[in-house]
């Protein structure tokens, strides 16, 4: 029985030697070191790292272990079916003594997988951290090269509470790339408790379009973005003369737990970039006054920590929870978190000592297929019951089943398992109470060898091929390879494989020639191979194939004769293999071999090869198709073959032919031939149809084109139309014949050239004269060739033009019309009245049209008709500018119906008529002297100025006037007197006060007088005053009486203006001015002082020239006066409100101010009170009160109908009160769902829309 051995594989399931184990089952362990952060207190006395050693355990006896390299590779182990894991202690020594600072050497090992590449890598930490002592923890793990089973296991792995898994673990993390983003990193720091901090770190935003995101941590994962508050800030700056973000972490009173790792990270886009830095915040320290500052920078040799105990991190993650690993790591400074857990599931746990086995099973057994083998455990307690599993399942003995057999020895209890097959290959376990051991089991197979190889074979085609060999074992799995490809065997394959014994045969019934190649037959123990050629059969022609030419739609018979006369064949037109059909058929008799087709196509036509299967030689011959050529103008789907195509655009007509071979195609247009190689119109020809081209279209291109097709076969020609179509031709200038006001009418030709398309209509545009800017009129076709534009503007000269439109398009435009000026015959005159009528004469007058126009008015044609007649004459050969007219020539005691027409540019207007006939004969008018308002009152004009007076009168005939200046006759020298027949002026050039007077005007026609009288005053200005005298002096007061100026300038003296001047200065100073008596006091005069004064006179044109002054001065004595004084009481002027204006009652506009408005005397000056409804207005912002001078108003902003109603003012002071009401009602307003807005109750809402209602019914 050969000694069992452990199954060894990496954790990546490939073999690797095995090493011999220990006595004890232990493998011996390298030294693995482990990054550790020092303590705080070793960073903040600067002392240098302490490395610590763990020792290795003594490997003791060595025995040498059998690999099986071949069993590894081709078994799949399941979970359940894996060794238990082996323990290994881990212990952690701390030197004693002074301790060194040791560099890491890596140990001569085999190298680590690449995950524990990736667990050793520390993550990348800031420059500043690479400063710090880092302290490192020297621990004996097993040998990443030389691993245990229970390492491959996942479910020997510790996990971390629920995060990721072992497997997860051992994925790469995807990170963004790192990049420079950073220009400066927060540094690593130490503070107080209770201290304040700042970490800065900077980005430089030059290349950045926006404002880079950056995130803070503490640890791995904590965000501290949600822990701003009171101890935490962060803070983001700009500069933007530099272009440099600031990004700032301010740390305020500092707490014990703020101590650990942090991380800083900055993304943009697709870059990346972060760094970690450590914060350590320490107790204030007792006693710091006598620190020397200088020694805490020196660099000192480590001391021994005697205080502290080294604390054995590993054997407190062995004793934790997994859930426990994380906190752990932070409170110890461990910051590569990733590779603790992939060092921890390499830690063997230390297996507690068996109570009910005293020597369990061995972790695994091997043993060679058909072998046997012995499982023997030793029970502590032999009283015990044993069970024994498979895989999990109970194995029960059985007295007719010799596969297991179970022995006792003692307390030894013995499974003998006979004959093992691969079945047997599994877990076992035996359980003894509560306690379980279990080992693994594989069994070895022995290689399968070749007896017999397989042998060379050399055939031809459509033999059968069979390839045979013989292994050493029956039912043993062999695999067959051509040229170093397995061979398929499946249902579809060519290839069957059998088996019989010991023997296995490859057949191949029908071979080909592909089957040519060496094929091989592979077992586990052995290969085989051999090299197979196919032939081909040789082959004899009796009758090759012969070429053939046939007509279009004849049978096609091809044959052949060959031999051997079995052989089957194909038949191939151009490489492709041709099929039997309904139309081709294929028939095979004996030797011959024949192709026939019923009917003939031009597909038919082309190489034929008849191929003899298995064989290389191959019978061919060429087929020619002819045909006649034709033209087929049908599948064109034109009109009598007209092709009508637009001019400008690209006309390209292909049209089909047929014809084998290939005909030759010329296109003629007459007696033209087109060539291929022509610029803007050529002929192409493409296989089965031609083609003509024509680039840009022209008129001239319309024609019948002729084609020709000719071969061998025959020939055939066609034709075909094509028309160019294009837009007409523009009409010509249009004309423009009759002119309105604001309209005119136009006319016009059709256009020369109509495009070869029926002209649909026109558009019309117009434009002013002096501008560019067309305007369309129509956006209706017009049929016609006549159009009236209406719409324009008179006096403003224009221009019209025309545009042809056809189912192709528009025309360019005509030519402009000649400008032409809408002009309008203005108004018939208005007030056309008789004026005079004589024996043989009729005055006419009237007044201008209203409308006159652009045109203006040239004149007036005044027209008569003796009634009865028709027959208008014209009484004015030229036009008359006037608007009164006298029709002479006329028989006395005739009657005449008289028009008047306004004449322009553009013509006559419509005739104002006389409603009623005129009898020539002279009429006697009274006389009636008119007498103009302001004549009526006396006229006054001042001296020196003109006087023109008209008066007018009537009567008839011409009356005879007469003026009379007080009765007598006016003398012509002083004023001018002028008479018309309808009205009298006078005028005086420059007045005088003699002109003053009543004029009597008369107006006598023959027995009929009639007369006015004007009065007319001519004024200037007055005297002074006759005489000044001086009547009393006392005290600083002076008397002045005076007497009327003797002249008072034709006009009442309206007033005097009194001087007083100083005798020693005599500069005259103004008293009073318009004063009325005659009679004055003085006042105010200075005492000691020597007073003349002077007078003048004043009416309606101003102040006398001259002033009277009084003849003596009057003398103001020094001396003081004795006045006596009256007593008398002061008035009470205190008294009760009392309005003086009461409230009127007011109507007001909904959404407009109202005022309220009443006056109020009082003294003491009262308070105001305004109520609404006998409620006090207080403090309403819809309200404004003042009070000004005893006017109190209360003003209302914007009323609603809410706001109607009683209004009070009321006046309280200390002597009694007053009160006034009046009723104020909004009219309009607002709508039910506006007064709810407004919050008005709904009974006064009820009660407003009642009372709308009411006074719209009443309105």
């Amino acid at each position: 029985m050969p000694e069992p051995t452990k199954k060894d594989e990496m954790p990546n399931g490939q073999p690797e030697e095995s090493v011999a184990p220990d006595s004890n089952g232990a493998l011996p362990l390298p030294e693995i070191s482990l990054e550790v952060s020092p303590p705080p207190e070793a960073v903040a006395e600067g002392k240098e790292p302490v490395e610590t050693d763990v020792k290795k355990p003594e490997p003791t006896e060595h025995e040498p272990l059998q690999a099986v390299m071949a069993q590894e590779q081709s078994r799949t182990v399941n979970g359940s079916n894996q060794p238990q894991p082996i323990g290994v202690g881990v212990k952690e020594q701390a030197e004693s003594g002074n301790s060194t600072v040791k560099e890491e050497v890596p140990c001569s090992q085999p190298p680590p997988d690449d995950d524990d590449t990736a667990a050793t890598t520390p993550s990348p930490t800031p420059q500043a951290e690479e400063a710090n002592s880092i302290k490192k923890l020297s621990i004996d793990l097993p040998n990443d090269s030389v691993p245990v089973p229970a390492m491959g296991r996942k479910d020997s792995v510790w996990s971390l509470g629920e995060g990721q898994g072992p497997e997860d673990l051992d994925k790469p993390i995807d990170t963004p790339p790192l990049s420079t983003l950073l220009i400066e990193r927060p540094q690593s720091a130490t503070i107080p408790v209770g201290g304040d901090i700042t970490f800065v770190a900077k980005v430089e935003a030059k290349d950045l379009l926006r404002k880079p995101t950056i995130k803070w941590f503490k640890g791995k994962w904590m965000d501290l973005a949600s822990k701003t508050g009171k101890h935490l800030q962060l803070k983001e700056t700009f500069d933007r003369f530099t272009k440099i973000h600031t990004f700032e972490m301010h740390i305020i009173k500092a707490k014990d737990n703020y101590s650990g790792n942090y991380r800083c990270e900055v993304n943009y886009k697709d870059k990346f970039d972060s760094c970690s830095f450590d914060l350590e915040v320490k107790e204030a320290e007792q006693g710091s006054q006598n620190i020397d500052i200088r020694s805490a920078f020196k660099r000192r040799e480590p001391k021994q920590q005697d205080e502290t105990p080294e604390i054995d991190v590993w054997e407190i993650l062995k004793n934790a929870r997994p859930d426990q690993y994380e906190k752990i790591a932070f409170m110890y400074g461990i910051t590569d978190l990733r590779g603790l857990l992939r060092r921890m599931k390499k830690i063997p746990k230390e297996e507690k000592k068996s109570e009910a086995f005293a020597k369990k099973l061995e972790p695994a057994y091997q043993v060679d297929k058909g072998g046997k083998i012995r499982l023997v455990v030793d029970l502590a307690d032999p009283t015990v019951e044993l069970k024994w599993y498979k895989n999990g399942q109970e194995i029960r003995p059985s007295p007719n089943q010799r596969k297991y057999i179970f022995e006792h020895k003692g307390t030894q209890r013995i499974m003998v398992i006979n004959n093992c097959s691969v079945n047997d290959d599994a877990a076992y376990s035996v359980a003894a109470g509560d306690e379980k051991c279990t080992t693994e089991l594989f069994v070895k197979e022995l290689p399968i060898k070749i007896i017999k190889g397989i042998e060379p074979v050399k055939t031809t085609v459509n033999e059968r091929i069979e390839l045979e060999c013989e292994v050493s074992e029956e039912g043993a799995q062999v695999k067959w390879m051509k040229n170093g490809v397995e061979v398929p065997t499946g249902v579809r394959s060519r290839y069957r494989v059998k088996c019989e014994g010991t023997k296995h045969f490859l057949v191949i019934d029908d071979a080909s020639r592909e089957d040519t190649g060496t094929y091989s037959v592979m077992a586990s123990g052995g290969t085989s191979e051999a090299h197979v050629q196919v032939d081909l059969k040789p082959l004899k022609v009796y009758q090759d194939l012969q070429d053939m030419t046939v007509m279009l739609g004849q049978p096609i018979k091809l044959h052949c004769e060959i031999y051997p006369g079995n052989v089957p064949g194909r038949w191939y037109r151009n490489g492709q293999l041709i099929q039997p059909s309904d139309r081709v058929n294929i028939i095979h008799r004996n030797k011959v071999h024949r192709l026939e087709i019923a009917t003939s196509s031009l597909h038919d036509a082309g190489d034929y090869t008849f191929v003899p299967e298995g064989y290389s030689q191959s019978l061919s011959a060429k087929l020619h198709i002819i045909d006649p050529p034709r033209v087929h103008l049908d599948s064109l789907n034109f009109p009598d073959n007209t092709v009508t195509i637009v001019a400008g655009t690209k006309l390209r007509l292909e049209i089909p032919i047929s014809g084998e071979p290939a005909p030759r195609v010329v296109w003629m247009k007459g007696e033209r031939v087109i060539l291929e190689s022509g610029h803007r119109v050529r002929a192409e020809t493409y296989g089965d149809q031609t083609s003509l081209t024509i680039e840009v279209t022209e008129r001239e291109d319309t024609g019948n084109y002729k084609i020709v097709l000719q071969n061998e076969a025959g020939e055939d020609t066609a034709s075909v139309k094509i028309k160019v179509v294009d837009i007409p031709d523009p009409p010509e200038a249009p004309l423009v014949p009759v002119v309105g006001g604001d309209w005119c009418s136009m006319t016009w030709e059709p256009p020369k050239y109509d495009g070869s398309s029926p002209i649909l209509g026109y558009f019309i545009e117009r434009k002013k004269k002096q501008s560019s800017r067309w305007m369309r009129l129509n956006f209706d076709l017009i049929k016609e060739t006549s159009f009236e534009p209406k719409k324009m503007i008179e006096g403003v000269p224009y221009e019209v033009r025309v545009f042809a439109v056809n189912t192709i398009g528009v025309s360019k435009p005509s030519e402009p019309s000649k400008a032409f000026v809408p002009l309008a015959v203005t108004s018939e005159p208005t007030m056309l009245v008789v004026d005079d009528v004589t024996d043989n004469t009729v005055t006419v007058k009237w007044r201008p049209p209203e409308t006159i126009g652009a045109a203006g008015l040239d004149g007036y044609l005044v027209e008569y008709s003796i009634e009865g007649t028709n027959d208008w004459v014209v009484s004015n050969k030229e036009l008359t500018e006037k608007t009164k007219y006298t029709i002479t020539g006329l028989t006395p005691g005739s009657k005449i119906l008289v028009r008047v027409r306004a004449i322009n540019a553009a013509g006559a207007s419509a005739p104002r008529n006389i409603q009623h006939s005129i009898l020539v004969k002279e009429v006697i008018e009274p006389p009636k002297i008119r007498v103009p308002r302001h004549l009526k009152q006396t006229y006054t004009r001042r001296v020196g100025e003109a006087v023109n007076l008209v008066v007018p009168f009537m009567g008839k005939p011409r009356p005879k006037v007469t003026w009379l200046k007080e009765g007598k006759p006016i003398e012509p020298t002083h004023v001018s007197i002028r008479n018309t027949d309808c009205d009298s002026i006078i005028f005086i050039r420059k007045a005088e006060r003699s002109h003053s007077g009543k004029y009597e005007m008369t107006v006598q026609v023959e027995n009929h007088v009639d007369t006015a009288i004007i009065d007319i005053q001519i004024v200037d200005l007055p005297g002074p005053p006759q005489c000044v005298t001086i009547e009393d002096v006392w005290g600083g007061n002076v008397a002045l009486v005076w007497t009327l100026p003797k002249d008072n300038g034709n006009a009442p003296i309206t007033g005097y203006t009194i001087q007083k001047a100083d005798k020693k200065t005599m500069e005259w100073y103004t008293c009073i001015e318009h004063y009325h008596r005659t009679c004055i006091t003085i006042t105010e005069l200075v005492v000691g002082n020597e007073y003349f004064f002077r007078v003048f006179a004043e009416n309606m044109c101003g102040l006398s020239e001259t002033a009277t002054q009084t003849k003596k001065s009057a003398l103001i004595v020094k001396e003081g006066l004795q006045i006596k004084t009256q007593d008398y009481n002061d008035h009470d002027f205190k008294e009760a409100p009392k309005f003086t204006q009461p409230l009127i009652n007011t109507f007001a506009i909904a959404g407009y101010n109202a005022t309220l408005n009443c006056s109020v005397r009082a003294n003491p000056r009262p308070k105001v009170i305004w109520m609404k409804n006998k409620i006090a207005i207080i403090d309403d912002p819809r309200y404004r009160m003042f009070s000004n001078q005893g006017v109190c108003t209360l003003e209302i902003r914007k009323p609603s109908p809410y706001d109607g109603g009683m209004y009070t003012c009321k006046a309280i002071n200390d002597l009694g009160e007053a009160q006034v009401d009046c009723k104020l009602e909004v009219k309009g307003g607002f709508t039910f769902f506006e007064l709810m807005q407004r919050g008005v109750p709904l009974h006064l809402i009820d009660k407003y829309m009642n009372e709308t209602k009411i006074v719209e019914q009443e309105k």
